[in-house]
């Protein structure tokens, strides 16, 4: 059904690929549903699997492309561009798309779906990074990460000064997603000591409020940045089946 090799992942056959240099995971269902819906998992592939899991058990496809330390800048949408052709044209996939971005996995998320508001069927964020200042750049209350800043500046092509000056991050560029209606769910630590909230999930929301939009979001009172996603992530999928709906 799907090329590359297999092998078993939490109970699934996994199947891995090279797509433009990178490596790319399909984990099919065992009983899919109809339509062929899919979550998108941007980053950290494996790392607090609840609603992936889950998403299998209810019959999505779960899937993966690295992007490495690209930051959600254009090589990596464009990277997100060649995958998504290839599962909905060549695999029959549903032409809309369930996106999960965990921490910085935010940033490609955001930035992809505002460029493809019509093939996204909702995005799910989870302490994401909307603003990459915040981190890995740690320019307000967060401390950064100084290498990852570095690799963050070589992918935009930026120097500092360019980079903090730059008004396309996911808390500047809401506009589409609003416009769009996308649905959108933030699980959210209120604690988060890495990617702080107020620099990031809350800003987002506001931008989002402003324009006359909706965020959905679950906070969790008083947890740092890990553990991501909800042990029972049964909110989440619920959010998911309504937006397929």
């Amino acid at each position: 059904m799907f090329p590359g090799t297999t092998d078993e992942w939490q109970g699934y056959t996994r199947y891995t690929f090279e797509l433009d240099g990178a490596t790319c995971h399909i984990v099919p269902p065992k009983q899919e549903k109809p339509g062929r819906p899919w979550l998108w998992r941007a980053r950290f592939w494996g790392a607090f699997p609840f609603a992936d899991l889950a998403a299998l058990e209810q019959g999505y496809h779960l899937v993966h492309i690295d992007i490495g330390d690209l930051f959600g800048s254009a090589k990596a949408t464009r990277r997100w561009d060649l995958f998504y052709k290839k599962l909905t044209e060549k695999f029959g996939f549903s032409p809309k798309c369930c996106l999960e971005g965990m921490s910085r996995g935010g940033l490609i998320v955001f930035n992809w779906a505002k460029q493809n508001v019509d093939k996204v069927a909702c995005i799910y964020v989870d302490n994401p990074v909307c603003d990459f200042k915040s981190w890995p750049g740690g320019k307000e209350k967060g401390p950064g990460a100084p290498e990852a800043w570095a690799k963050c500046l070589e992918a935009y092509g930026f120097t500092e000064a360019e980079a903090i000056a730059y008004k396309g991050n996911p808390v500047d560029t809401v506009e589409p997603l609003v416009k769009a209606k996308t649905p959108i769910l933030f699980v959210q630590a209120t604690a988060d000591s890495v990617v702080p909230m107020e620099e990031n999930a809350t800003r987002f929301i506001a931008a989002v409020e402003k324009l006359g939009g909706k965020v959905e979001a679950i906070y969790k009172e008083g947890f740092d940045h890990h553990p991501h996603c909800l042990e029972d992530p049964t909110p989440i999928l619920d959010f998911m089946n309504r937006s397929i709906s």
